[in-house]
């Protein structure tokens, strides 16, 4: 054989081994064990070269490189066994059985080329395999406490989840069931507050509501109709001042409109000087001529009960005589690209001032009214002091969407009526005052 066969040299080294049987045909243990080092060696070289070429049937199997690796290796083996002899007569331990795990020593990787080496791209792989098992494991981490604070009702730090979520949804930004649109809700209505932004402002419950149905509600030629049962029951109206300059009433009354809101008188907003309207003798006169029922308005600048009350004061005394079919208005509010008086004034602070104007007027017998935008009467003053007064809202559009009780809508401010040069103010009233 191959292994044995070719090297007498190996003999020459057994017979030099010392035998300690009696007889020198018998193998000691010693060599027994040699014998089997050396075959166990010889197997595993063959299986570590032949294998691999085996499997790669293109690889050419070299037996003479194979046969001096293994003379090599027998030798080496034959040495250390009759080194260890030499020092002692135990009887050798069982050899034990190799691995068949498939990684070979490095002094057999040193001759055996069958396998490539590692390259760099699968260094990179495994490591990106690992990250990302790494990242599977933390992602299943945190679903786990997640399910945990879902199932106890807890978040991560002990906390009731109650806490940060309702808050959210009730606001309508949150995931939960309590979400409310406050757009579609009917408990909320919209604000354009005096720097253009938009607000959302609970509807009282207590204050009284508007019960107008608006399907009933036509606009003919620009003016606003209110019917019910099929039966007008609206009247339409305008607003002027010293600024239509002069009126001929007899053809605004042919055009159509049934009442005027005459501006009596305002203080500046400045000075807090009374100033009388310089057309409104003329023109209550000559509207009253015409057939058409009146009513006047102040513009206020008061920033005491007692301004409020000379306001008041001076209305009474300039109506004098004539008899008002429309209200006495309160007209307060902002001025626009500038700072106006009542500027400094709480809410709490404008309605006493409002209070004090019109009590002054109910008690001379007119009827007192209060004029403002939707924004003035929501949020400058307050409506629960204020509900046995008429409402005069101003609101430009084709629907107002004041929640509260009113009485009157100015609803445009460019209308066009015969008799008055250039644009007007147009309103409508739901109540004939002159019958009230």
């Amino acid at each position: 054989m191959i292994v044995f066969g070719h090297r007498q040299e190996s003999r020459g080294v057994i017979d030099q081994m010392k035998l300690k049987d009696p007889g020198d045909n018998k193998i000691t243990p010693q060599l027994g064990a040699v014998v089997a080092v050396a075959g166990l060696s010889v197997v595993l070289i063959l299986a570590i070269a032949v294998v691999p070429a085996v499997k790669n049937k293109n690889k050419k199997v070299d037996f003479t490189e194979i046969s001096q690796k293994i003379d090599s290796k027998v030798d080496e083996t034959i040495e250390n066994a009759i080194s260890k002899a030499d020092g002692t007569s135990a009887v050798l331990e069982e050899e034990p059985e190799p691995e068949t795990s498939g990684v070979q020593s490095p002094d057999e990787l040193d001759f055996w080329d069958a396998y490539p080496e590692e390259t760099e791209d699968d260094t990179e792989t495994d490591e990106e395999d690992a990250e990302k098992n790494d990242d599977e494991v933390k992602n299943g981490e945190k679903n786990d406490d997640k399910k945990e604070e879902a199932s106890s009702g807890k978040d991560k730090d002990g906390k009731d989840s109650k806490e940060t979520g309702d808050k959210t949804d009730d606001k309508g930004t949150g995931d939960g069931e309590n979400v409310t649109d406050e757009s579609n809700d009917g408990k909320h209505t919209l604000v354009v507050n005096r720097d253009g932004e938009e607000e959302w402002v609970t509807i009282s419950q207590y204050l009284p509501k508007s019960d107008y149905d608006y399907t009933n509600l036509i606009c003919k030629d620009n003016r606003m109709e209110y019917y019910v049962d099929g039966t007008k029951v609206s009247y339409v109206g305008v607003d002027i001042s010293k600024y239509q300059d002069y009126i001929d009433f007899n053809k605004v009354k042919k055009d159509g409109i049934d009442y005027v809101m005459i501006r009596l008188g305002a203080r500046g907003y400045g000075t807090g000087q009374i100033i009388a309207d310089e057309y409104f003798f003329d023109n209550i006169k000559r509207a009253k001529d015409a057939g058409l029922d009146v009513g006047v308005y102040f513009s206020s600048q008061a920033i005491t009960v007692e301004e409020a009350q000379e306001e008041a004061q001076l209305v009474i005394d300039s109506v004098g005589e004539y008899h008002l079919e429309y209200p006495v208005a309160f007209d307060m509010g902002f001025v626009d690209n500038d700072t106006a008086r009542i500027e400094a004034l709480s809410k709490s602070e404008r309605t006493e001032i409002a209070l004090a104007f019109l009590q002054k007027i109910t008690e001379s017998g007119f009827t007192g009214c209060i004029f403002g935008d939707k924004e003035w009467l929501i949020k400058e003053v307050d409506l629960s002091k204020l509900t046995e007064y008429d409402f005069w809202l101003k609101q430009e559009g084709d629907l107002p969407d004041y929640p509260y009780k009113f009485s009157m809508w100015q609803y445009s401010r460019k209308g066009s009526v015969n008799g008055i040069s250039g644009f007007v103010s147009l309103n409508i009233s739901f109540v004939d005052f002159a019958e009230k």
